[in-house]
């Protein structure tokens, strides 16, 4: 009998690390058109997303949804974003050109270990210059993001790489080449104050490629950037940039590494 038992409870234990529970869905699977971003005020806090971080058009010059937009080995979410930089999107006086969308809720996205996922794209069309640096996917302290293009200070005129960035400082990267869905989930142990690095492409599954590093993990859970901000730079002028993300959501326990996550 007691033998029977600890095998259940093994079982169990095994089923637990298995499946890790969304505590926020992203995913834009309830959005009927990019305008149900313009329910949320500060005074109407709804949603999945915080709205505020854009220029002074319309939402849909900024953020547009579609299947087509999404992952296509990605068969959980319905569609995917596009994300435009325009020569209107500057916001709040700002000099830098700026598109992002902050998780909206009060589940502890910013406490034990949680996993940040997200996929990426780029295109040929509008594709986004690399001669600027551009911040993805960033806490405002900046201790995880994706950085592409011409980082301020280094050397040379263009970067083409997409990298991830803990503190300022490359942990990994590769060319970003169009078309290439890259899937990414930010590891990160707020308790111990550590970030690791998962990441695939297209519909492979997830695999941890830099260990977790010591960082300072500050988040107030409503500093995560969806989105891009990009950096001005003398000498060269804005152009239109596109963006897609989709597959975002944010997990505790253990990480699913299927592309989409959980249903």
């Amino acid at each position: 009998m007691m033998k029977a038992a600890v095998i259940f409870g093994a079982l169990l234990a095994s089923l637990a690390e298995v499946d890790g529970a969304v505590l926020w869905d992203g995913r834009f699977n309830d959005f009927s058109s990019s305008r149900d971003l313009n329910k949320w005020s500060w005074s109407n806090q709804v949603g999945p997303y915080q709205y505020y971080i854009h220029g002074s058009g319309s939402v849909e010059k900024y953020i547009n949804l579609s299947p087509d937009y999404k992952n296509p080995n990605d068969t959980v979410s319905k569609q995917g974003a596009k994300f435009t930089l325009d020569s209107t999107a500057f916001w709040n006086g700002q000099n830098m050109r700026r598109i992002e969308l902050i998780p909206q809720t009060k589940a502890a996205i910013n406490r034990g270990k949680v996993f940040y996922h997200f996929s990426m794209m780029r295109k040929d069309t509008n594709p986004p210059s690399p001669n600027r640096e551009h911040q993805i996917c960033f806490f405002e302290s900046h201790f995880t993001e994706m950085k592409y293009g011409w980082i301020s200070g280094e050397q040379g005129t263009s970067n083409p790489n997409l990298q991830w960035m803990t503190n300022q400082r490359s942990q990994w990267k590769t060319e970003w080449k169009p078309n290439v869905w890259h899937n990414i989930a930010y590891e990160i142990d707020f308790g111990a104050n550590r970030v690791g690095f998962w990441h695939s492409e297209g519909g492979e599954p997830l695999k941890q490629v830099v260990a977790p590093v010591s960082v300072s993990t500050s988040s107030n859970g409503a500093d995560w950037h969806l989105g891009v901000l990009e950096l001005p730079r003398s000498g060269y002028s804005d152009t239109n940039e596109d963006f897609y993300f989709s597959g975002v959501y944010i997990e505790d326990g253990a990480i699913t590494t299927a592309i989409g996550g959980p249903a």
